[in-house]
């Protein structure tokens, strides 16, 4: 008869708790910032010993990565409605959902953390920004196979105007991120800097009201 194999080492990882602590680290970044913020706040926060906390993360760097890594969105197919300027902004309008939000206090703190920490930069570029560069893509892709787009159009160049509108209203300038907003993005700003690559009949759409 075999012997018993032997049991692991340490308690199994409760993912449930863990959770917890990283859903503390969130709301704590939200509200006191990257740099005040610290791990004697989170566990805290979360109830949690501190043995508990540096047991899983050595600092609040690797805590905050993991954090965002679990929070990131979910993919989704971006809207198929047959024209790309209506495609286009079925996007504007989901990006400003999204940081109208609770989303939006978390993105401004993550940002702002990224210019300290190198691997939140990394991470920001790889779960937010790249996933929209794939979205943008497709919706480029989709208009070129319907006849709307001339040439290649760089998904990159979109995205960044984008975001570089939104986040200017959002961080700098407080201007509501409204219904108006949204049609100017689209029709005087996307529409144009693709009116190069475009046909007639897709600049030629109704304005967004």
């Amino acid at each position: 008869m075999s012997p018993p194999a032997a049991a692991g080492r340490g308690r199994p990882r409760d993912e449930s708790r863990e959770q917890a602590i990283l859903d503390a680290a969130l709301e704590l970044l939200i509200e006191v910032g990257y740099e005040r913020m610290s791990m004697v706040a989170v566990a805290a926060r979360a109830r949690a010993s501190k043995a508990t906390i540096y047991r899983r993360w050595s600092c609040k760097d690797e805590m905050v990565v993991e954090a965002l890594r679990r929070h990131g969105p979910a993919d989704h197919v971006p809207a198929d409605t047959g024209c790309l300027r209506d495609d286009v902004a079925a996007e504007v309008r989901l990006m400003i959902d999204t940081v109208s939000g609770q989303d939006g206090a978390l993105l401004v703190g993550v940002l702002r953390a990224a210019s300290e920490s190198p691997r939140l930069a990394a991470v920001i570029q790889a779960n937010i920004l790249q996933r929209k560069v794939e979205l943008g893509r497709c919706l480029l892709e989709r208009a070129a196979q319907r006849g709307e787009l001339l040439a290649k159009t760089e998904p990159e160049v979109l995205v960044e105007v984008i975001l570089a509108m939104i986040f200017t209203r959002l961080l700098v300038t407080g201007e509501p991120l409204d219904e108006a907003f949204a049609g100017h993005v689209v029709d005087d700003v996307v529409l144009p800097l693709l009116a190069g690559r475009s046909t007639p009949p897709a600049m030629g759409i109704e304005r967004l009201s």
